[in-house]
């Protein structure tokens, strides 16, 4: 009996992989078992190879596993690139149609089951995938009943007939399995999960839940991975609570249309990946200088230009703190679990409305699309906070019909905020510089005067944020400290749990607050290590060099990862541990 199991289904896109996948998962989520997956699939339609790999566990789970213990084969291709991962007392269940074999060295088990001929004499060959399913409760000794709850949740829209069918494909690839190979596999089989009821949820889910929590009503966006799925879970929402979602004909109108919004006094945002955030550019800086709150998602994926759109990377990090032109006060947060990414959203708001600026909530695709098990959130921590905004306090009155000083000068930076139609405050707003009021100034005083008022309003922002850095210290002097960013935290805490088995002294640091960079918090951990090493999803070590910059008189490694998937465990364990081995040989 195993405490954790690796599992993955793959074929062709468009066949059902990632229903097989949600309806495997679902199910024993809701058995309790705690669930991390992540999904790789090809950036089109239909056709090309998708799989879903799938780690189930009985504890808390953080990051995928290494290595592999069933897969479900769609197709040879699946076989032939999957199997790798393969534990050696692992198994593979192929559909027969495809006359599947071995790959030269694999010795995993073979089990074929004829999926597809099974689900045609049912009615359709559409039901394959539920042959599948089917399969696997066979070889984990699950009850076929026990996944009939979330079947009737998926199908019962179209009938208790299809529902039935559903059923019986289940058990009839169950049966053929269970002939196949028996029932005695205890390698393959898990101990019990505590049958607790927990959310099971992708990243951008949680940040539309932390939208809508956070009181925002509008959402302007144009679809793009992986981003899309926090449009569709608003348009879902919002016209329940009175709000609506506009799909724009791109992300510069959308952008635009969420500052519209924000300066009439609603809550609103957009999202989208790195090409939409190019295209924002300008207008992000229009926020900036107008200082009018504005919330963007960013959720990072492969580039540059259409680069790989539904693949994993983290080169996003130099753009969203720098790729607007001129010099305006900006906020850009780093989640790195899916609560972060709710309780971060609520935050992203509170500080848009209380600097009146630009924040930019940045995720990679990991975090975004990868689904897991999330402990149920508190929203008795969400607060909201809207800064000098207060529509029902009186202004005072106009004099000799000046306008009200909207940018007016003040010791923090932070103006009092009006919107359109609050009586005496009356002003003017532009993208050019300007002065109290919002007229166009080009005085050299005036602007050295307003660039100063708007670059001091984040001044003390790294010391009052909420745990700018995710901080697992567990040593006064450390072997070796890693600096990680969003969906990388679970991999690198898994990492270091091996590595202090080799007895190396490991503290680690996950960067939630990256822009104004929180030095202050970082430098003690960085000269209490003995070595420094970034771990990131990029070419050019973004990261590191953010770290360089705001923290003179460092050494810092970097461990990079380009290639469109997400670090593994044992990637990171095995290049620290080599990191650390050549140190000593230095020395």
């Amino acid at each position: 009996m195993k405490d954790q199991l690796s599992w993955k289904v793959g074929g062709q896109q468009g066949e059902g992989i990632e229903s097989t996948g949600e309806i495997f998962a679902t199910t024993l989520n809701r058995l309790g078992y705690y669930l991390y997956g992540y999904r790789h699939f090809s950036s089109r339609i239909k056709g090309g190879h998708t799989n879903n790999k799938i780690r189930v566990s009985t504890q808390p789970l953080n990051s995928i596993s290494d290595d592999l213990d069933i897969l479900v084969a769609f197709d040879q291709e699946t076989i032939d690139v999957n199997a790798h991962e393969l534990n050696t007392d692992g198994m593979i269940i192929a559909d027969a149609k495809f006359s599947p074999t071995l790959p030269e060295g694999c010795k995993a088990t073979l089990c074929i089951v004829p999926f597809t001929e099974i689900a045609t004499d049912l009615g359709t060959s559409l039901m394959k995938n539920m042959v599948a399913v089917g399969a696997t409760c066979a070889i984990l000794n699950l009850d076929p009943e026990t996944f009939r709850l979330v079947v009737e949740d998926i199908f019962m829209k179209k009938g208790e007939t299809v529902v039935e069918k559903n059923m019986k494909a289940i058990s009839a690839g169950a049966e053929y399995a269970k002939k196949e190979i028996g029932t005695n596999m205890p390698g393959l089989q898990l101990n019990k999960a505590d049958g607790k009821r927990r959310m099971f949820m992708i990243g951008n889910d949680a940040i539309g839940m932390g939208a809508v929590a956070a009181g925002s009503r509008f959402m302007a966006a144009y679809p793009i991975t992986p981003a899309s799925e926090i449009m569709e879970y608003m348009i879902e929402k919002l016209p329940e609570l009175g709000g609506a979602v506009i799909q724009t004909e791109d992300e510069i109108a959308a952008c635009t249309m969420a500052i519209g919004a924000n300066y009439a006094g609603v809550r609103s945002f957009t999202a989208s990946a790195g090409p939409g955030l190019s295209l924002m550019a300008e207008a992000i800086g229009l926020s900036g200088m107008t200082e009018t709150p504005l919330v963007v998602i960013d959720t990072q994926r492969g580039g540059p230009s259409t680069g790989l759109p539904t693949k994993q990377e983290q080169s996003d990090i130099m753009a969203m703190i720098y790729s607007t032109h001129g010099d305006i006060p900006k906020i850009v947060m780093a989640p790195s679990t899916v609560e972060e990414a709710f309780y971060d959203t609520v935050e992203a708001f509170n500080l848009a409305e209380e600097y009146q600026c630009p924040v930019i909530l940045m995720t990679d695709l990991a975090l975004s699309l990868g689904k897991q098990t999330v402990e149920p959130l508190d929203f008795s921590k969400v607060e909201v906070r809207r800064g000098t905004f207060d529509p029902n306090s009186p202004l005072p009155d106009r004099v000799d019909g000046a306008y009200y000083k909207r940018y007016e000068l003040t010791e923090n930076g932070i103006s009092s905020r009006v919107i359109p139609g609050m009586k005496n405050g009356i002003h003017h707003v532009t993208g050019v510089e300007h002065d109290e009021t919002g007229k166009p100034s080009e005085s050299p005083q005036n602007r050295k005067d307003q660039m100063d008022k708007r670059m001091r309003k984040l001044a003390q922002l790294p010391t009052t944020f909420s745990n700018p850095i995710h901080i697992n210290q567990q040593y006064d002097e450390a072997d070796l400290l890693i600096v990680g960013i969003n969906s990388t935290r679970g991999t690198i805490e898994e990492a270091i749990q091996r590595l202090e088995l080799e007895g190396i002294k490991v503290n680690h640091v996950q960067v939630r607050l990256l822009h104004p960079f929180p030095s202050e918090s970082l430098k003690p951990l960085i000269h209490q290590a003995k070595k420094v090493v970034v771990i990131e999803n990029n070419a050019t070590a973004q990261l590191a060099n953010i770290v360089r910059m705001n923290v003179g008189g460092v050494e810092v490694e970097s461990i990079l990862k380009y290639d469109g998937n997400p670090f593994l465990p044992k990637e990171i364990h095995e290049q620290c541990s080599l990191l650390i081995q050549k140190s000593k040989e230095l020395a």
